[in-house]
């Protein structure tokens, strides 16, 4: 039978009984797509206090990277107009973790050729079409950002937020007052 609990074993139990209960800091995720070299001051704006982002192609300049880099942390993939010596290097997708979830990062949703819920993936993020949309299917974020550059047609200049903690993910769409 054991006695009394000791100094140090009472301070090491309340230590971790508080580190359970104190909140989780959630992630932001910053995601942009389809900047075709225009990098919008509208758009930096909306993605400042992210900690990381995520550009899912069509950049079209490494001076967006350069700009997005020196808000947080940047992940980029290749899109169509990504062509030269300058996109060469840049992958056609790309597997980013944030936090404990990790998000699959490709231009083209056409082009997705694995079952991201089978991997275990939280988010397949892509670009292309210009249109934001955030869909779930069987448990898996589907998130366009929509296009951060150059208006095309009638569609909305948007960026995306999605910030990440242990109750799941919290996506939403950024309209840019454009």
């Amino acid at each position: 039978m054991s006695g009394p609990a000791t100094q140090s074993e009472r301070t090491r139990s309340q230590r971790t009984r508080s580190q359970r209960t104190q909140p989780e800091r959630e992630i932001v995720v910053g995601v942009i797509s389809d900047t075709h070299g225009l990098m919008r001051p509208q758009a930096l704006a909306a993605l400042q206090g992210c900690d990381l982002i995520i550009h899912a192609g069509d950049v079209g300049t490494t001076d967006v990277i350069k700009e997005l880099s020196g808000i947080a942390p940047t992940h980029v993939v290749r899109g169509n107009i990504d062509q030269g010596d300058w996109a060469a290097g840049l992958p056609m997708c790309e597997l980013v973790e944030a936090g404990e979830r990790l998000f699959f990062v490709l231009h083209e949703i056409s082009q997705l050729d694995l079952d991201p819920a089978h991997a275990g993936f939280a988010a397949v993020v892509f670009g292309h079409s210009h249109q934001p949309s955030i869909e779930t299917r069987e448990g898996v974020l589907f998130l366009n950002p929509g296009s951060a550059g150059p208006r095309r047609f009638k569609l909305p200049v948007t960026v995306a937020r999605v910030g990440v903690s242990g109750q799941g993910l919290r996506p939403q769409i950024v309209d840019l007052d454009v």
